[in-house]
C-alpha cells in the first residue's frame, strides 16, 4: 500500500488542503515556525480528514539565530523550544522516540552539516535529498551526503506559500497504510521502502523563486529582535511554558 506524504509544510489553511488533494496525496507533515507543538496538533486535527490527514510535527531551531540548524521531529509528545543546543535537542527527541529528520542539509546558515549528520547520524532517521528552494547543486550535494552516511532520503514541497504544497513529496510503501501520525514515524524508523516525487519543471522554478522571496523576509534582522529578544515568544526556551526545563541549554 502506498502513502504519499509531503514531509514537511509551514502554512495550513483551505487553499493549502485543495492543492495537496489535487496532487493526490495522503499526508502533509505541518511543521510551522516559533509555535509551540500544542498548537500545531490542535491545527492539525482541525484540518484533517479522512481523505487527507494532517500530521503535526516541529522544525527546532537550535542553536544561535546566526548558527542555527534546523531539525525536522515528528511525533513529538512534549514540547521542545527553539534555540536550544543541538545535543539538547537530539537527546529530548531521543527521550521522546521522535523520528528525526534533516531537511535541505548544508544551505546557507540554517541546517545540519556533513559532520553534524555524521556525529548523529545514529539518530537521524532521514535526509532531504530534493528542497524547490535547493539549485540543481544543492540537491545533488544532499544526496551524496544521504548516500555516504547509508541514511534514507525523503523530500518536501518545504511550502511557507500554500502555492507550494505538493510540488515534491515522499511515497512510502507501507504494509498497514496511513492512518495516524505514529504510522509515518514507523515509517521513518523502520526505514520503509520509498520513493522521492518532485516536479522539476516549470511549476518547480515557479516555486523556487516565490519561496527564496519568502525566505529573505523570513532572514531579516527586524524579526529576530521582534521575535527573540524579550524572551516571551512561545518557542523561546525560557518562556514560562517550559517551567524551566531547557534554560541550562538555552542559548539566549
Amino acid at each position: 500500500m502506498t502513502a504519499r506524504v509531503d514531509c514537511h509544510v509551514k502554512v495550513l489553511n483551505e487553499r493549502v488542503l485543495e492543492r495537496a488533494r489535487r496532487a493526490n496525496l495522503d499526508a502533509i507533515v505541518y511543521a510551522p515556525h516559533f509555535t509551540r507543538l500544542p498548537e500545531i496538533r490542535a491545527r492539525a486535527d482541525r484540518y484533517s480528514s479522512d481523505d487527507l490527514l494532517v500530521i503535526p510535527a516541529r522544525e527546532v531551531f537550535t542553536g544561535s539565530w546566526r548558527t542555527r540548524k534546523h531539525v525536522l521531529a515528528v511525533g513529538l509528545a512534549e514540547p521542545v523550544p527553539d534555540f536550544i543546543t543541538l545535543e539538547a535537542a537530539m537527546a529530548e527527541f531521543e527521550r521522546q522516540d521522535a523520528a528525526v529528520l534533516a531537511p535541505h542539509p548544508e544551505f546557507a546558515n540554517v541546517s545540519l552539516t556533513e559532520a553534524d549528520l555524521r556525529e548523529h547520524r545514529e539518530a537521524v532517521d532521514a535526509v532531504e535529498i530534493f528542497n524547490p528552494k535547493h539549485r540543481p547543486a544543492h540537491n545533488r550535494r544532499a544526496r551524496e551526503i544521504a548516500d555516504e552516511l547509508d541514511l534514507p532520503p525523503f523530500t518536501s514541497s518545504y511550502a511557507h506559500l500554500s502555492g507550494s504544497v505538493g510540488v515534491a513529496y515522499t511515497e512510502f510503501e507501507l504494509e498497514s497504510g496511513l492512518e495516524r501520525g505514529a504510522d509515518l514515524v514507523r515509517a521513518f524508523r523502520e526505514r520503509a521502502p520509498r520513493r522521492v516525487v518532485y516536479d522539476n519543471g516549470f511549476r518547480r522554478w515557479r516555486t523556487t523563486a516565490a519561496e527564496l522571496g519568502h525566505l529573505f523576509y523570513e532572514n531579516t534582522w527586524e524579526k529576530v529582535d521582534r521575535l527573540f529578544l524579550s524572551g516571551t515568544e512561545p518557542t523561546h526556551p525560557r518562556h514560562i511554558a517550559y517551567g524551566g526545563k531547557f534554560d541550562d541549554v538555552a542559548v539566549y
